[in-house]
């Protein structure tokens, strides 16, 4: 089975503070949309977070979960900006529970990259760490005042006494991958003159006291972890800046920790998608039939769908996209970053990044790079995929491609794997894709 016959680390129990999870596999942040535009949750989403507790994970962590609904980075998500939605999340929570799974909370913000406004969003201006339009798609935005700013500290330390009162067993700040925090601390990004700007410091400042603020509202003993991207490499567009390095986001680390967080979550880039995350392939012909939904979010957006609908144009954007791939694996992308991080603090560092062969994850933990990992497209092609590696075996039968038609259909269509090749019938992938809209059986065996 492996070199550790006698114990196999992915099945051992994590501590992440005063949390306990039962092996070292999380469901990272992912989900379709399944809510309603009001920010209310549905029965639909329950199916989803329950399908992965079903196949055995030792957590999940939601997809974005707007603190107000300005934030909201695409409509028809679960939002928790009001205590009338504690309920529904408390309903969720134990759904989950039900399977020996946890549940973690991601609080977001979408600051300027804003995929889709939706109905409450369509008169606001987007509001952002600076004035300068996103750089991919060119989401228009402003930069925050300060009491704007503070306004949104509170949003996220009350967001996080909601996710608590409704039984959740932690909350993650989304401050990877460009969303706000990240516009905040991206020397790519944020080009603010006051106190939240300019040095390292100063662009933290606005992350640090959002951790201060949700751990003097809800204490020292609700987990609290925060996602952050190792390296920016904001400069997908060439002339954009590089922000944030390694040595900067360690720092950032350090600081979380001495703040009060309970563990570390390592993503790379700061945009979504990012060349890097997700890694692997980027399917032209799937995105030029679901772009349009997106295309008056931005000024650069019918620009993007005219590369990616024109193959004569296509050329363009792949150097543009898969120069920053040349050289770097899928799985395991960001790895070296989080032994970096881990190595510079003492709290727990979960790594993402393409992560599907049971092998390269035991080889990664043992040998210290970091102390979980993270998967999404593997478990959407596979919800089942730990009772592969619990028979011993390091990849299912019909692995994950990392062709990336999962996310690029999100926008338009229902989440689930496009990889036709993966299906008997085009019929069968469409009605494995709609069996989120019923609920999963009853709890299997434990692992």
């Amino acid at each position: 089975m492996n070199s550790h016959a006698d114990r196999d680390i992915i099945f051992e129990p994590l501590q992440l503070g005063n949390l306990e999870i039962k092996n070292r596999i999380l469901r990272s942040n992912i989900s379709g949309r399944w809510d309603n535009e009001d920010g209310s949750g549905t029965q639909t989403r329950i199916n989803w977070e329950t399908r992965f507790a079903y196949g055995g994970i030792g957590a999940i962590i939601s997809s974005f979960v707007p603190v107000l609904m300005e934030g909201r980075i695409l409509p028809n998500y679960a939002t928790i900006h009001k205590d009338e939605f504690i309920p529904f999340w408390t309903e969720l929570g134990r759904a989950v529970h039900a399977y020996g799974c946890k549940y973690i909370m991601q609080l977001s913000h979408s600051g300027r990259q804003q995929d889709m406004p939706g109905l409450s969003n369509q008169d606001r201006v987007v509001l952002s760490s600076t004035s300068r339009y996103e750089s991919l798609h060119g989401f228009p935005c402003r930069a925050m005042t300060k009491a704007e700013v503070q306004h949104t500290v509170e949003a996220f330390a009350q967001g996080a006494l909601r996710a608590k009162k409704a039984g959740l067993d932690g909350v993650e700040l989304h401050g990877a991958n460009g969303y706000l925090i990240t516009q905040f601390l991206s020397s790519g990004i944020n080009d603010r003159t006051d106190e939240y700007g300019g040095s390292l410091e100063n662009r933290a400042r606005f992350l640090l006291e959002i951790v201060d603020a949700i751990r003097a509202t809800v204490g020292k003993d609700f987990h609290l972890q925060v996602k952050i991207s190792a390296v920016d490499l904001n400069n997908v567009i060439p002339w954009e800046g590089p922000g944030n390095t390694l040595e900067d986001s360690i720092q950032i680390c350090k600081w979380v920790e001495q703040h009060g967080a309970d563990a570390l979550h390592v993503s790379m880039g700061s945009l979504f998608p990012h060349p890097l995350n997700p890694p692997g392939d980027f399917a032209f012909d799937t995105i030029a039939r679901t772009y349009e939904a997106m295309i008056s979010s931005g000024v650069h957006t019918l620009r993007n769908y005219a590369l990616f609908r024109y193959r004569c144009l296509r050329p363009i954007f792949y150097w543009i996209w898969f120069r920053m791939k040349k050289g770097r694996p899928v799985e395991g992308v960001g790895a070296d970053a989080a032994r970096a991080i881990k190595q510079a603090v003492k709290i727990p560092v979960i790594c993402t990044g393409g992560y599907q062969n049971a092998s390269i994850i035991r080889d990664f933990i043992h040998r210290g790079y970091f102390d979980a990992v993270s998967i999404a497209r593997a478990l959407i092609a596979n919800h089942d995929l730990l009772r592969y590696w619990k028979a011993g075996r390091d990849m299912p039968d019909r692995p994950c491609t990392h062709c990336n038609k999962c996310l690029l259909n999100a926008p338009k269509n229902p989440l689930g794997c496009y990889e036709l090749d993966r299906y008997p019938s085009y019929e069968a992938m469409v009605e494995e894709i709609c069996s989120v809209y019923y609920p999963p059986p009853p709890p299997p065996p434990p692992l």
